[in-house]
């Protein structure tokens, strides 16, 4: 891994923490919590390896559609994660972030939410970017909708411009990366990965090292990343 060529921002779907707990005869809690755990240091370790923004899919707008029990389960988690796990934040100086609507989020979750962003705002070290009850056509909706509500003009709306209504104002996906064998971005940063290099894993996530992130960098260098200028196939 050529430390001198890291993608600036790489975003990760983490799957595969019910099929984790599965294959250990284990409630599909219990992988939510060991996926968490394993988000906790590797997140630092990506950080610290000089990659400068990190978002991590980590509850889509469409999995308000699983089993209540497990939803609720997942939201008192996300609770204690900004709460007391991810403290360590602060200490590393990592700013934190999140993406995704504030709608059907109760308040004990956006309260932990703001506080962690509050207490990371000024942090320099690099980003974490939570997409939270996320999806990448309803940020679209409501980059266009806040568009509307400020009165611009069609003639004023521009790529630029756009970006700035995204919920978060980061840099592009360099590399995005799924855990867990499935091969699809299942409506994740659709504006911004649009020129990543995607990184397919059968690894579940719960499972999903630093030695495994390092093996997707490699990877990702080994590319030739043309971003739409060469059309001859070259």
């Amino acid at each position: 891994m050529d430390k001198n060529n890291m993608p600036r921002h790489v975003a990760m779907i983490l799957d595969g923490n019910g099929r984790w707990a599965k294959k250990r005869n284990l409630p599909r809690s219990l992988g939510h919590k060991a996926g968490a755990d394993n988000l906790k240091q590797l997140s630092l370790d990506i950080i610290h390896s000089g990659v400068e923004v990190l978002s991590v899919f980590v509850f889509s707008t469409e999995n308000f559609k699983r089993e209540q029990a497990e939803v609720d389960y997942l939201m008192n988690l996300f609770v204690s994660m900004f709460q007391k796990d991810f403290k360590v934040y602060l200490k590393e100086n990592i700013k934190v972030l999140f993406s995704g609507s504030r709608e059907h989020l109760k308040k004990e979750v956006l309260d932990a939410m703001d506080e962690m962003a509050k207490q990371t705002e000024n942090n320099t070290g690099g980003i974490v970017n939570f997409c939270l009850n996320y999806g990448g056509r309803r940020e679209i909706v409501d980059a266009c909708k806040k568009i509307v509500e400020e009165g611009i003009k069609a003639s004023e709306i521009t790529e630029e411009l756009l970006d700035q209504y995204l919920y978060q104002p980061l840099p592009p996906v360099d590399l995005l990366i799924r855990t867990s064998g499935e091969y699809r971005i299942s409506n994740f940063m659709l504006y911004e990965a649009a020129y990543a290099e995607y990184y397919f894993t059968d690894t579940l996530f719960p499972d999903f090292k630093m030695k495994d992130f390092e093996l997707a960098v490699e990877a990702y260098q080994k590319r030739n990343r043309r971003f739409g200028g060469d059309h001859n196939g070259n």
